[in-house]
């Protein structure tokens, strides 16, 4: 089985991690998978402190516009707040568990559906003989209730918060401990609760996950790679290259499926069998033409190419798509351009809430092999020349504030959502014409367009300090 633990934002399940006597609650996907990855990557808890700037980091607060600083500053930390309450859970919550405990109770997943009901499995004490015996479980999102006891069982606050359980007999009292039911009585589709089981000094917390479960969405793979994968670009100001590129697709792969965002400033027809051309208002931007162009898409896969790249023996989408489909936790997989890769890592640290977090990219870091693969590697974001998961892809998103350069951000929104790997022998060509004047006007970035990523950085990422390594 391939088992990786992934920081998601969504809460499937609280998972206890137990060292010694202490277990953490952490939120992570539960998954169906095949290869096993090694848990070497580190695991980084939340910070409550300032996070440490790397040397050479650009302090992001010194970008801002001096007259509206504190204005920024409190619109951030009011959308902060906002961001918290749809994100955190007390499922996030650090619990301990006392030693020697004659409780037991359910540590991972127990998940009940908002506003409906279900038995907590594995409610049971064990304790050495006593003339009575008490347990106290209280919740605070539901209500707890239990059967209808025996003589010998008295059972206070069935239907309430806070369920007594009284007998002298240890064993008819686990009778009705393993028919205690918790029923959530707030709706929300993504959330838990915590219980707190008690016995003379003994006292258990453990979470239930109220999670409202999805409707699977399933791609049809059928039998060609023209079922399995959309080609995806984005054209401006070079039609040219972008025929040379279409002409060496159809060179290589005759029927797959073409996508072509266009924001022109005199759009030209490209036809041809199984083109899609959609034009834009002119000039939009990279991320706004890949927003459309990826929005379009159908098929389980997608990969997008630069309208100046160049098919050649070594394009082959097969491979990217054997890798995806053997490792299906992965959602983007990149190759390389001209022999270059370009991938890297993204070391992030939450700091401190008021001033934000530390971002560091660090070029050229890769994490470690993909099992089976040992020409692919991990990474935080790849080169301009990736195989990706549609819905994976389509839920992140590419911001269309940037409209230049802006390869790295969309993986820097991605952090933590989508699980990159960089594999070195699948490989495009790039071609060699030279930048028009007019061209390079808008693709070269102005001091205002560095300005500009900066500040939305600050605001948008809740940032403290960037690097660019």
């Amino acid at each position: 089985m391939f088992a990786f633990d992934r920081w998601k934002l969504q809460v499937v399940s609280a998972v206890c991690v137990i060292v010694v006597t202490t277990s953490y609650f952490i939120l992570t996907r539960d998954v169906i998978t095949t290869p096993k990855l090694s848990s070497s990557l580190p695991t980084h808890l939340p910070s409550s402190g300032p996070c440490t700037c790397a040397a050479g980091s650009r302090l992001l607060k010194e970008h801002l516009p001096k007259d509206q600083y504190e204005e920024l500053v409190q619109r951030r930390t009011k959308e902060f707040q906002q961001y918290k309450a749809r994100t955190t859970s007390v499922l996030s919550k650090l619990l301990f568990a006392l030693p020697n405990s004659p409780l037991q109770y359910p540590i991972q997943g127990y998940t009940v559906q908002p506003l409906s009901s279900s038995v907590i499995p594995g409610l049971q004490l064990h304790a050495g003989k006593r003339s009575s015996y008490k347990v106290v479980l209280k919740v605070s999102k539901g209500i707890l209730t239990t059967d209808i006891p025996p003589a010998e069982v008295t059972v206070e606050g069935s239907g309430e918060k806070e369920l007594i359980i009284k007998s002298r007999s240890l064993e008819l009292l686990n009778d009705v401990l393993v028919k205690v039911s918790y029923t959530s009585t707030v709706y929300h589709i993504n959330t838990g609760d915590l219980v707190t089981f008690q016995f003379e000094n003994h006292e258990a917390v453990f979470a239930i996950a109220i999670k409202q479960p999805h409707v699977p969405v399933l791609y049809d793979m059928g039998t060609d790679i023209s079922s399995q994968v959309t080609i995806a670009t984005k054209t401006f100001l070079r039609y040219e290259q972008l025929k040379v590129l279409l002409d060496s697709i159809r060179k290589f792969y005759s029927t797959i499926k073409v996508i072509v965002a266009d924001d022109n400033f005199e759009p030209e027809h490209i036809t041809g069998e199984n083109i899609q051309h959609y034009i834009m208002p002119p000039a939009q931007g990279w991320f706004a033409g890949r927003n459309l162009a990826v929005s379009q898409v159908t098929t389980k896969y997608f990969l997008w190419v630069d309208d100046d790249f160049l098919f050649t023996e070594k394009t082959k989408i097969e491979k990217l798509v054997e890798v995806m489909e053997a490792v299906p936790e992965l959602d983007v997989v990149g190759g390389s351009v001209k022999q270059n890769q370009f991938y890297f890592s993204l070391i992030y640290e939450e700091g401190e809430e008021t001033e934000g977090g530390c971002l560091y990219r660090k070029s050229n870091k890769k994490l470690h092999s993909v099992p089976g693969y040992p020409q692919c590697f991990l990474a935080s974001g790849v080169v301009n020349f990736f195989l990706a998961r549609t819905d994976a892809v389509q839920r992140v998103g590419f911001d269309p504030k940037l409209q230049r350069i802006a390869h790295s951000e969309f993986f820097m929104d991605g952090l933590g959502y989508l699980l990159v790997a960089t594999c070195g022998d699948v490989s495009i060509d790039h071609q060699h014409v030279a930048r028009s004047a007019r061209y390079r006007k808008f693709r070269n970035p102005r001091k205002d367009d560095s300005e500009f990523k900066l500040q939305l950085h600050f605001f948008k990422n809740h940032l403290k300090c960037i690097k660019y390594g």
